[in-house]
């Protein structure tokens, strides 16, 4: 039986400094990607894109994130299950805010089309010193019934390879990596896309924000590197239909008929000495200064602050 899912790739942009008015964007893009795209069942949406969050030139009122903060389950994620419950669509609305106790994440969700939470995921590696959400402590799949496996991610993790590696080893065939990327390192992370598909043997599909003060450059990738589709600047909607089976078929027979990544390493791994010594003790470490705008003895899974003012 064929494994074929059709998928969106959202490039839009929110209402700045509105979330309730974005949310109703939000809604009506569902609504219309449902009526006029019935045989396509995910939706994917940026980062942070329900909070409302403003223009890279603009600055951030202060508390506006923590303003913002929502729990799980909880008011925001109880209307975005209605909304998936009544479309009858897989959604991943980006990232929200998340508020546990005192600690704020960047959390991305699964919806399913019966309306209910079957994942959650905090952003592992925020970009700092500029976004000081508090990191997560899991690595996230979850299974689409009949199709396969998918892996959560948010916009800088795709710069940690042990990240994506991760969500392959566990089995996800499809990596799903929203991102608010406003900045001139969008080109670099087009060709880490493709780089994580290729060396994961997977899809990678990564929506970014678009329009005035989005950089968009939306992009998915197969998992051979090919890029299926990339946005412009604005905002648009990349819609397509993605065969599962074809990271079966790489995975048994290898990239491009040569390379079978990973019955190599089932086989015949390499050590991997950041596993097991741990990073801070490489030598790339020995002669760099501290993080800046950070204490020089802080841990990225220890931050003081606990509170994101901005969006990797």
């Amino acid at each position: 039986m064929s494994r074929i899912i059709g998928i969106v790739a959202a490039q839009v942009a929110p209402v700045e400094g509105d979330p309730e008015a974005t949310f109703a964007k939000f809604a009506l893009e569902v609504r219309t990607c449902a009526a006029v795209t019935p045989s396509l069942d995910l939706l994917v949406f940026p980062e942070y894109y329900l909070t409302g969050m403003g223009s890279y030139g603009a600055a951030t009122p202060p508390g506006y994130l923590d303003s913002v903060a929502q729990t799980i389950p909880g008011p925001l994620t109880d209307r975005i299950c209605e909304l998936a419950k009544q479309t009858g669509k897989w959604i991943i609305p980006g990232s929200i805010v998340e508020r546990a106790g005192d600690a704020l994440h960047n959390t991305a969700l699964a919806i399913s089309p019966e309306g209910e939470i079957v994942a959650r995921y905090r952003k592992l590696f925020p970009w700092m010193p500029y976004e000081t959400s508090v990191p997560g402590d899991e690595h996230v799949v979850f299974d689409i019934p009949g199709v396969g496996r998918f892996g959560l991610a948010i916009c800088y993790d795709g710069w940690v390879p042990e990240i994506m590696r991760t969500l392959a080893w566990m089995g996800a065939e499809v990596i799903l990596q929203p991102t608010y990327t406003r900045t001139s390192d969008r080109a670099q992370e087009l060709v880490l896309a493709q780089a994580n598909a290729i060396t994961n043997q997977v899809y990678v599909v990564n929506p970014n924000i678009g329009r005035l003060f989005g950089t968009g450059r939306s992009v998915v990738v197969d998992p051979e590197g090919r890029v299926l589709a990339e946005g412009g600047s604005g905002e648009e909607f990349l819609t397509l239909h993605l065969d599962l089976d074809l990271v079966s078929t790489i995975r048994e027979h290898g990239t491009a008929g040569l390379n079978a990544l990973w019955k190599q390493l089932r086989d015949a791994a390499p050590p991997f000495p950041p596993a097991v010594h741990g990073y801070t003790q490489g030598e790339v470490m020995r002669d760099l200064g501290p993080l800046p705008g950070t204490p020089a003895t802080a841990h990225p899974r220890t931050n003081p602050n606990g509170r994101p003012t901005a969006v990797g």
